[in-house]
């Protein structure tokens, strides 16, 4: 995953709702809140090749197109064209010391589960860069925003990548313009590093800018040592 390809972007000009947005002391910031948070709202586990269709659906659905308008993440406003195509997403799976994380409903509320992609709720990509690990393409899907699921998703995907590599931080790229965004991050203890890097103009696979001047701000977020989850299946 290049670096554009693992930018955070979210709605301009509309607030995050109150139920994503509690205050930090009610985050699931340690290994005993993420999981009891995991196991209330969704399974996780690792993707495969086979997931990658579904993957790549639910990208584009959280972000891109009037279907996004549906949640609060849509970047329908800043950007059109693509966020994510099938060939980037075989690459991503494919990148060392990484790994694609999937929310999906509980096997026990979804049945069709073995049918990859059939329940799938959000996803993460988490990768290794040293003592710290880089978290992007974070979707949630529009219908099931604003219901916690994505501060859950967020904590096991920090509390996975402590496990797999012992990181000791979190870093994340945000375009901009989304103050609400980077306030959404800011409130579960993130917080902004000073470093910036430019938007791809004139790479249409990382979508068609509609306005000018966009960058992206860097975010960062260490990591308590013990904040360790149980291992995420790697079913796919």
């Amino acid at each position: 995953m290049s670096a554009q390809r693992g930018q955070q972007a979210a709605p301009s000009g509309q607030a995050a709702p109150d139920a994503e947005s509690a205050p930090s002391a009610g985050d699931a910031s340690n290994a005993e809140d993420a999981q009891c948070a995991e196991s209330a709202l969704f399974s996780l586990r690792q993707a495969g090749r086979a997931d990658m269709p579904a993957f790549v659906a639910l990208v584009e659905s959280a972000y891109r197109g009037d279907c996004s308008r549906a949640g609060w993440t849509t970047e329908a406003d800043l950007l059109g064209g693509q966020r994510l195509d099938h060939a980037m997403a075989l690459e991503m799976l494919a990148e060392p010391d990484s790994a694609i994380l999937l929310a999906e409903e509980a096997a026990a509320a979804a049945p069709d589960l073995a049918v990859p992609g059939s329940a799938l709720l959000g996803c993460v990509q988490i990768r290794r860069e040293g003592e710290v690990a880089y978290f992007g393409t974070f979707a949630i899907a529009p219908g099931r925003q604003g219901g916690g699921l994505g501060s859950a998703l967020m904590a096991a995907a920090e509390a996975e990548a402590q496990r797999r590599w012992g990181v000791s931080g979190m870093r994340m790229t945000v375009i901009d313009r989304r103050a609400d965004l980077i306030a959404y991050y800011e409130r579960r203890g993130w917080v902004r590093t000073g470093a910036t890097s430019p938007f791809p103009y004139g790479d249409e696979r990382f979508g068609q800018p509609k306005v000018e001047d966009l960058h992206f701000v860097e975010l960062s977020k260490p990591l308590a040592a013990g904040d360790e989850a149980p291992p995420a299946s790697d079913r796919g």
